[in-house]
């Protein structure tokens, strides 16, 4: 995975940068809240310590107080698990600091984390086999059964288990990281801030009340996350069905209601279906049946199966599924239909019915793209009714258009030089021609408007019909006129109009 572009860090700190014997020399990866850097010992006596670890950046200097109260007690949570908690499944931590640096007040105060180097994560790994099951699905699954095990047994809830925070060591064993989000256990529950990776939340997460301490947490949130990343690891897919941390919610959220089984593919041995249906038992208590302790136990006594390859999808949603694990989303998964032919009609398990209405004209075989593209992110005001509605408005769903006056192609009225900026990977030297297919076409709606909505969040108005005046003048027209011009009005007001009738 390649490091994010200058400015999207959450803790920008130069090449060279000195925090006590460590040199800063490169950029790992950054979350919302914290920013990895590879380092180098160049201090007297190194007592033990590798010649290369990870600074885990934590800032503490330039945000708001609330903010700052919640990353306070991230680093103070992650730091106390460090400092008490050992285990061979656990990324090793040599040293806590803080940064005292008044002439840099962007990093003054900032906690420091100095970890043992891992060569990627299972994201990354995911990435690699993006549509297939992993061939050590099952060896990696049960190392992290073991970490988890470990740290119910001693009283921790992880809280944001999920491929991104499972890191990769040189020797192919795991580790498990990122313990901002880890809970103490009190009696039969924690605490923690309403943060989260929420396709990896369990249903009952949503109707937890949010008290002064947080929202509470049971050891059982974990083994749904496990039960999650266990079915990935195996099929190379999400067990719920949609795009984006969102619909997965949704989607699992239908599964509660409907009590549906979730359906494990024929492919992943019996013994490991079973846990895998355990660990996602739709409530609480029907998961805490299963604690991690015993689940481990059950998978030490399977065999370590060569996961079975299975076909990829290249249909329309399989490959919206490839564009979403390329355009630098937070967890890479892939997101495919449960039927090869894209005019096949949905399975019923298709939550599409949660996100977007049917009967209403949206052509089906679009669905999947549509959700994919309006659940890419948690932009406000990004959601499948408005990119149907802005479909509808730009081609009438025509997939086919060309309008070569004014240089726009296809169902999205791409211009080429613009749609190179947003299809995966780096951008080609030279733009694309048309045609381009509606598979082309719709997810980088949703990648373009993700970028363009933090550029409006200043900007009065409705943020949905904000992102569609962006989209089709620029975010700095928006920014600029302070709202929605009057040459885009009728345009955002029929997409308005369209938004409301998709709108379940």
């Amino acid at each position: 995975m390649s490091p994010p572009r200058p400015g999207a860090w959450a803790v920008e700190v130069p090449a060279g940068y000195r925090v006590g014997g460590w040199e800063v020399t490169g950029g790992i990866a950054t979350g919302s809240w914290g920013s990895v850097y590879d380092a180098r010992w160049v201090g007297a006596g190194a007592d033990g310590l590798p010649a290369r670890a990870a600074l885990k950046f934590l800032p503490t200097g330039t945000v708001t107080s609330r903010q700052l109260s919640h990353l306070a007690a991230m680093a103070g949570r992650e730091v106390r698990f460090h400092r008490g908690g050992a285990h061979e499944r656990l990324i090793r931590c040599y040293d806590t600091l803080v940064v005292d640096d008044p002439q840099a007040p962007a990093l003054d105060g900032a906690a420091v984390i100095v970890m043992e180097r891992a060569r990627g994560s299972l994201a990354d790994l995911m990435r690699e086999h993006a549509g297939r099951p992993l061939p050590d699905a099952a060896a990696l699954v049960t190392q992290v059964c073991e970490g988890i095990a470990y740290m119910h047994g001693n009283g921790w809830i992880h809280g944001d288990l999920k491929p991104a925070n499972v890191l990769l060591m040189d020797d192919g064993s795991v580790r498990l990281a990122d313990f901002g989000l880890t809970a103490e256990i009190e009696g039969t529950h924690g605490y923690l801030p309403p943060i989260g990776s929420s396709g990896y939340l369990p249903p009952e997460y949503w109707t937890e009340s949010l008290g002064e301490r947080g929202i509470a947490v049971r050891t059982t949130s974990d083994i749904w996350a496990l039960g999650v990343l266990a079915y990935q690891a195996f099929t190379g897919d999400f067990p719920f069905p949609g795009a984006g941390q969102r619909a997965w919610a949704l989607a699992a959220a239908q599964y509660v209601r409907t009590r549906a089984e979730v359906p494990v593919p024929d492919t992943v041995p019996e013994a490991w279906r079973s846990i895998i249906r355990d660990c996602l038992a739709p409530t609480h208590g029907e998961r805490a049946r299963h604690p991690a302790a015993e689940l481990l136990a059950r998978m030490r006594q399977q065999p370590a199966p060569r996961a079975s390859r299975v076909p990829r999808r290249l249909v329309a949603a399989g490959a919206a599924a490839l564009i979403l694990a390329t355009a630098g989303t937070a967890t890479a998964v892939t997101v495919s239909r449960r039927d090869d032919r894209p005019d096949a009609a949905p399975s019923p398990s298709f939550a599409g019915d949660e996100l977007l209405k049917r009967g209403v004209g949206i052509p089906e075989q679009y669905r999947p793209l549509i959700v994919a593209a309006g659940t890419m992110c948690d932009a406000e005001g990004l959601n499948p009714p408005l990119i149907a509605a802005m479909l509808k408005v730009e081609s009438n769903f025509d997939p086919d258009l060309s309008d070569p006056a004014k240089d726009e192609y296809g169902i999205a009225r791409w211009t080429p030089s613009v749609l190179a900026g947003y299809l995966p990977g780096t951008p080609p030297a030279v733009p694309p021609k048309p045609p381009f297919p509606p598979e082309m076409s719709i997810p980088p709606m949703g990648r373009l408007l993700c970028f363009q909505a933090d550029k409006l969040k200043s900007v009065p108005g409705d943020p949905g019909l904000l992102l569609a005046a962006a989209y089709r003048s620029s975010a700095t027209s928006v920014i600029q006129a302070r709202g929605i011009s009057p040459k885009w009005r009728r345009y955002t007001s029929e997409v308005a109009r369209y938004r409301a009738l998709y709108t379940p």
